[in-house]
């Protein structure tokens, strides 16, 4: 069998070329922007990719077209799929019925800390010894791809006769737990089908991380999003898991419309799992499970939000019946994602990091996560109104406000983008300004930049290479 997938270079969808290259299928793929780190892995499997939207590239005919959520109608390859009478799908319901319709699923939903959690899940379920597949929006630096089978060993771990939610496994997983860890996107599924991703994963165990407004392309309010949300509890079962943040009132509403499947809840301060902070960066932290402590976690991640991600993963792991004390020292070998708050190196004493920033509540916790680690040393930020969200201009009052842990920011206004970020800046009280380029930008940045800064580059696109132009600028 032979596939194509349009827009293979979405970390998704890159995640689906190599699901399939691992099963034995003939893979091949095109897009419109071609960018580490998802056009890297790729290349190194050996699949093909080709640039732009051609029709040619559909020549000769695949078996089965797999069409990515950034496609629409008028697109060329769309239009010529359609017109040919290609067989196609999308990539949401290949997944699910080719890869997950036989494994236990656990599913990482919420606004933020998606890409984290899941990363984080499969890292300790894969400590725990039960080699499990998963698909994750972005590279863990633990396992080097994006996505992998794992191990499909038959038996479920969570059947009826088997589920013991509470056990004391002594740190060993359930015989035979062919486990599926997936980040779980509330983005819509293609543009034949309007439901969120996550509805066709049918999870077993499913982390309701947070929820607040997002996605303005698609959702006119935060009630649209929690109504999927809903539509994803309906699809846990009876014999599962729900693992809940307990400080969400949006995920409480959610709830509240029905639900069916135990709930465990996490928090620092409110839930069953809680966490009090050892450190003020949250580097350290003690772990207790309905006021009984089970012990501390050391690790690199910072920030109250890496805390909650942590609790998140951990209440999932313990669910699918790992003993959590025994998965403890497993956060201290955790090298989370790359581009969240990925560190690029030190020149000249500057440290830089990249961060997929696409929500001003994500730029706060990131930011203020950092500031509890460096201190009174200054933080400069660059960042890129790139989101479909950003663009429209659906968080500009909060970007401001989630900006007050930097010293100075450099906001990259494209002549496109609809709003004016000077509006922005000003609100920054003298600590921001714009740049109509991002060459301009990184020239800006290197001006300002001294021994002992902080920069972090932000956004959740390519960025034309800024964070690796910058260092190269300060090098030379």
């Amino acid at each position: 069998m032979r596939i194509h997938i349009l827009g293979i270079c979405g970390t998704f969808m890159g995640g689906i070329a190599a699901l399939a290259r691992e099963l034995g299928i003939a893979v091949q793929g095109s897009d419109a922007n071609v960018y580490p780190p998802m056009s890297d892995q790729l290349r190194a499997l050996g699949i093909a990719l080709e640039e732009g939207w051609s029709a040619e590239h559909l020549q000769p005919a695949p078996d089965l077209v797999v069409v990515g959520n950034a496609l629409s109608r008028g697109n060329p390859s769309v239009e010529y799929m359609l017109n040919e009478g290609l067989p196609y799908v999308s990539g949401p319901q290949w997944l699910g019925e080719h890869v997950l319709r036989d494994r236990e699923v656990l599913a990482v939903a919420g606004t933020h800390g998606k890409t984290t959690t899941t990363s984080l899940l499969a890292h300790l379920l894969d400590c725990a010894g039960s080699a499990p597949g998963f698909l994750i929006g972005g590279v863990p630096e633990n396992f080097g791809v994006s996505a992998r089978l794992g191990e499909n060993r038959g038996q479920s771990a969570l059947s009826p006769k088997s589920v013991r939610i509470h056990g004391d496994l002594a740190g060993k997983v359930h015989s035979d737990p062919g486990f599926f860890v997936i980040e779980a996107d509330e983005y819509d599924t293609a543009f034949f089908d309007k439901r969120s991703k996550f509805v066709h994963y049918r999870p077993r165990i499913a982390i309701l991380n947070n929820l607040e407004y997002d996605h303005a392309d698609i959702f006119p309010d935060v009630a649209a999003i929690q109504r999927q949300f809903h539509h994803l509890v309906r699809t846990v079962p009876g014999n599962g898991r729900l693992i809940v943040n307990a400080e969400d009132a949006r995920l409480a509403e959610v709830l509240a419309m029905g639900c069916w499947t135990p709930v465990e809840t996490f928090g620092i301060d409110a839930g069953e799992w809680r966490a009090r902070m050892l450190t003020a960066d949250g580097t350290a932290f003690e772990v207790a499970r309905q006021g009984k402590v089970i012990g501390d976690v050391h690790w690199n991640l910072t920030g109250r939000h890496n805390v909650m991600n942590a609790l998140a993963a951990l209440a999932a792991a313990h669910a699918a019946g790992v003993e959590p004390r025994a998965l403890l020292p497993a956060f201290a070998t955790f090298t989370s994602v790359k581009r969240r708050m990925e560190s690029l190196g030190e020149v000249n004493g500057v440290q830089v990091y990249d961060d997929f920033a696409h929500h001003p509540t994500a730029i706060a916790t990131t930011l203020a996560g950092l500031r509890a680690r460096v201190g009174k040393a200054r933080i400069l930020v660059a960042l890129e109104p790139r989101s479909n969200s950003m663009r429209a201009g659906a968080h500009a009052a909060m970007l401001a406000p989630s900006l007050a842990d930097a010293d100075r920011v450099v906001l990259l206004q494209r002549p496109e983008l609809p709003w004016d970020a000077h509006k922005i800046t000003a609100a920054l009280g003298g600590r921001g300004s714009t740049a109509p380029t991002a060459a301009e930008l990184v020239d800006a940045l290197a001006t300002e930049a001294r021994p002992g800064d902080h920069v972090v580059f932000m956004s959740n696109g390519g960025f034309e290479n800024a964070p690796r132009r910058f260092l190269e600028r300060l090098a030379g």
